[in-house]
């Protein structure tokens, strides 16, 4: 069994190395059915009823950017277990962007690492589905900043434009600074910040 010291230092550690690798790019693209978020990100029934342990990370919600004339839609439903670390986490994410013209394109994303600070995530995945060649297997890595006056998201395809161009290679939970501002009337994301063990 991992001592709690162990466990941190093994945080620490992952999230020093993000830090120095950190520097992802990337455009938005699109998504198919929307994750649905739990009603309380946090925490989890038990069998007997009873609230079982906090999660130690969560990210959850739905919104669109704000992005006139576009439709951009990111859902959440990102979760790491009490007790976890963060490449331990599970859930998806789906990414659906509506085009000026009508098209319509869109990926679901199966989440391999979470971390959480305060109320900024970055999440990364694997994107199972789209309908865009050549984005199949492609990790992707999102931030999410859960701010009072508006959240904002940041991706890391960012500089290559889209996913089928970003380098190979991708980190875990690698994303890019929050450079977009999320329309509020569309929705919300939840950022549940991390509770080490």
């Amino acid at each position: 069994m991992t001592s709690i010291a162990t466990r941190r230092t093994r945080f620490a550690a992952l999230s020093a190395a993000l830090l120095i690798t950190a520097g992802a790019a990337g455009t938005a693209t699109a998504s198919g059915p929307e994750a649905q978020a739990p009603a309380q990100a946090g925490q989890t029934a038990s069998k007997a009823g009873q609230t079982a342990p906090r999660e130690a990370a969560a990210l959850t919600g739905r919104a669109q950017l704000d992005r006139p004339g576009h439709e951009i839609t990111f859902a959440f439903d990102a979760h790491l277990a009490s007790g976890g670390m963060p490449d331990q986490a599970k859930g998806g994410l789906s990414i659906r962007h509506r085009w000026p013209n009508g098209t319509v394109q869109w990926a679901e994303v199966t989440v391999d690492c979470l971390v959480t600070g305060g109320k900024v995530a970055v999440v990364s995945g694997t994107v199972r589905k789209s309908n865009i060649e050549g984005q199949r297997n492609k990790r992707v890595g999102i931030t999410v900043d859960d701010r009072p006056e508006g959240d904002r998201l940041g991706y890391s395809w960012l500089l290559n434009g889209t996913v089928k161009e970003q380098p190979r290679g991708l980190p875990k939970c690698l994303g890019s600074a929050p450079i977009e501002k999320v329309d509020a009337r569309t929705g919300d994301f939840d950022v549940l910040p991390l509770e080490l063990g």
